[in-house]
């Protein structure tokens, strides 16, 4: 099927034989997955996706391998004429739109487990959920075999598992990170704010003003910072999210930025490099995460 403005396609058959063509004519192929619901973040991905390559991909997929039985796969936002219509209005090639059956089969039973940056944060809360994207993702790559995929830094952690998938697994493309696209007041553009109420939504970019103050805090400490220190600087910021009208805190924590490895972690526990400061905190019934450099 073709919309008039973007070409989109739902068999690895027909995927495969626009991007040979592509090739053949020497493009660059650049690949943006998303799971629909598109906003301002994920155009500023297929934007950037359109410096790096001659040819955008933009996959739209809800992925059910990475949702638990309890979380919000059923009532996640589907909105794909609307996702069509945004993007008509830029750059985009082709929508790859497989269905669960596509890229499901009958039978299959392959999963993509990755430890290392997996590990923690994310996974002490949702243990399904990278064997489930870092699946469905390298099956995205070996489905458009894309020489770059980009990658919002609003998602800081799969970032990182992505990019050591194609390192561990020597696949010939880069993955390339994304600055997190905000809202005027600060908060993080995420396709579940729209579950937020009204009164939700004035509370949610205290977040992100608690993150600024944490990274703050620990720029002050400099080479001093320790592992302990950088705990109690955490645990402040989480009750100030408390303080602010947050529910359950998942996590406010301090990692290296590369490997997301705890600084205790670190030679010496001691700060050695760049870190991340990451958040996963609940607002009425609404999941937000968030990240700063630290």
């Amino acid at each position: 099927m073709t919309n008039a403005a973007v070409p989109h396609v739902s068999t690895v058959k027909a995927l495969r034989a626009i991007v040979a063509g592509w090739r053949k004519g020497g493009s660059r192929v650049a690949l943006v997955p998303t799971m629909g619901a598109l906003h301002a973040g994920h155009l500023e991905l297929v934007r950037l996706a359109r410096r790096h390559a001659d040819k955008v991909v933009v996959s739209i997929f809800v992925n059910p391998a990475q949702f638990a039985p309890h979380e919000d796969l059923d009532r996640y936002p589907r909105t794909f004429d609307a996702d069509l219509a945004a993007l008509a209005t830029i750059d985009c090639d082709l929508v790859w739109a497989p269905t669960v059956g596509e890229m499901y089969p009958s039978g299959h039973a392959t999963r993509v487990v990755p430890a290392g940056a997996a590990e923690g944060l994310e996974t002490d809360f949702r243990p399904h959920f990278f064997a489930g994207v870092a699946t469905v993702c390298t099956k995205l790559f070996t489905q458009v075999a894309p020489d770059v995929a980009i990658y919002g830094e609003k998602d800081f952690q799969q970032l990182a598992v992505m990019r050591q998938i194609v390192r561990d697994l020597d696949l010939p493309m880069e993955i390339v990170g994304a600055p997190t696209v905000r809202e005027a007041d600060g908060l993080a553009l995420s396709s579940r704010n729209r579950y937020l109420s009204e009164a939700e939504r004035r509370i949610a970019p205290s977040m992100h003003a608690i993150l600024q103050a944490l990274a703050q805090s620990l720029g002050a400490e400099g080479a001093r910072l320790t592992a302990a220190k950088a705990d109690a600087l955490a645990a402040e910021a989480a009750a100030k999210l408390t303080a602010n009208g947050f529910g359950k805190i998942d996590y406010v924590a301090v990692r290296d930025a590369g490997t997301l490895a705890a600084i205790d972690k670190l030679k010496n526990g001691a700060r050695q490099g760049p870190l991340r400061i990451l958040a996963a905190a609940w607002l009425g019934k609404t999941r937000l995460i968030d990240n700063v450099p630290g």
